[in-house]
């Protein structure tokens, strides 16, 4: 198969917040998104899940059941994604499904664990489905993510002469593309997923809007001072992570006993905006494109800029809407796995050789 052709893309990151599905005309040089929807997840399908990332009795019952329900959650996500956009599922060359990650453990030797059954998804929906793309890179040697910078490298790689991508969903992870050449690329901690957790106990929300919770508070310096003081921030890439180190628990361990919850906010916010500015500032990057739920986060937004001295934007203004990058990726890692193009980036993951990533599951 050559070409360009249709493929779906499906993802449901860290946060655990709903699927993101895509469908995109994809060729060698071109990306068009023709139709996106978003589907949020049951409550009881996302409890049982973040209950599963915690770890505890029973897992391999609780995994099994969670694979079959998240592929049924995919294939009504597909289903509905083609009613939307008047296609039909012979037309679609394949759909690209990330899972839920359930673990990552990098290292030697690595895993990566990511639910929704491609069996199901692929039965129920009629098209083929490429999964599993992390498992390849870490056999060689590689962290197995980020992935998605070689989808960056096409789409924004012509922006500026040095940019840098950053994608804040649960984690955060960048993209770093020097006169459209991806140089490296790396998790560089905490995204949204401590900011989340901390306003839904506190407030309620299922996030805080605009970043408007933190942005009128005072952080706590030495609690600041503390959290990135953790390790990973002064790792050396290639390095990815996850909620199996950055969680409640993690926090927790770090927190005074008369914390102000909206100072608690403060600080977290700026955990995110300092350990991405420092990640960044030896690139030292002529702009900054956020996509990924942050890129609604204004406070968050404004504090880059400020302690980067650059212009930091949304990549709306680029081409792509921040919400829809992470699925239209691997919509494009579905179209690389079925052209039979490297899906994996050696100078990001750390992995020996480029390779085709991902397993197909037919009808």
């Amino acid at each position: 198969m050559s070409g360009d052709g249709l493929y779906i893309g499906l993802m449901t990151g860290t946060s655990v917040d709903g699927i993101d599905a895509v469908l995109a005309r994809i060729g060698k040089r071109d990306f068009q998104l023709l139709t996106h929807q978003g589907f949020p997840l049951p409550d009881t399908l996302r409890d049982d899940i973040l209950r599963l990332c915690r770890g505890g009795p029973d897992e391999i019952d609780q995994a099994g059941r969670l694979h079959r329900r998240l592929g049924d959650a995919y294939a009504h996500a597909t289903r509905a994604l083609l009613a939307r956009s008047g296609h039909q599922p012979d037309q679609i060359h394949a759909v690209g499904c990330h899972g839920q990650t359930v673990r990552h453990r990098p290292g030697d030797p690595g895993f990566s664990v990511q639910l929704g059954c491609p069996d199901t998804l692929a039965v129920h929906t009629g098209i083929p489905v490429v999964s599993n793309f992390r498992n390849k890179d870490m056999v060689l040697g590689g962290q197995g993510a980020p992935l998605v910078p070689r989808f960056h490298q096409q789409l924004f790689g012509a922006v500026a002469p040095r940019v840098a991508v950053v994608n804040i969903g649960g984690m955060a992870n960048v993209s770093l593309l020097d006169g459209g050449e991806l140089i490296g690329g790396f998790d560089t901690g905490p995204g949204n997923v401590l900011m989340d957790l901390w306003v839904q106990q506190h407030q309620g929300e299922p996030y805080d809007q605009s970043g408007a919770w933190a942005a009128g508070g005072t952080l706590l310096p030495d609690l600041l001072s503390a959290l990135l003081a953790d390790p990973y921030f002064q790792l050396p890439p290639p390095k990815s992570t996850g909620r199996e180190h950055f969680n409640e628990d993690w926090l927790r361990r770090h927190l005074p006993a008369d914390a102000n919850a909206q100072q608690v906010q403060s600080t977290l916010a700026e955990l995110t905006a300092r350990s991405i500015a420092d990640a960044v500032e030896d690139f030292a990057p002529q702009q900054l494109l956020v996509c990924g739920g942050g890129a609604h986060n204004q406070h968050l937004l404004a504090r880059l800029s400020t302690l980067l001295g650059i212009p930091v934007r949304s990549t709306e203004g680029f081409g792509l809407h921040p919400d829809w990058v992470e699925a239209s990726a691997f919509a494009w890692l579905a179209w690389a796995r079925i052209e039979g193009e490297t899906g994996n980036a050696p100078s990001v993951t750390g992995a020996s050789r480029a390779a085709v990533l991902g397993q197909l599951t037919l009808p």
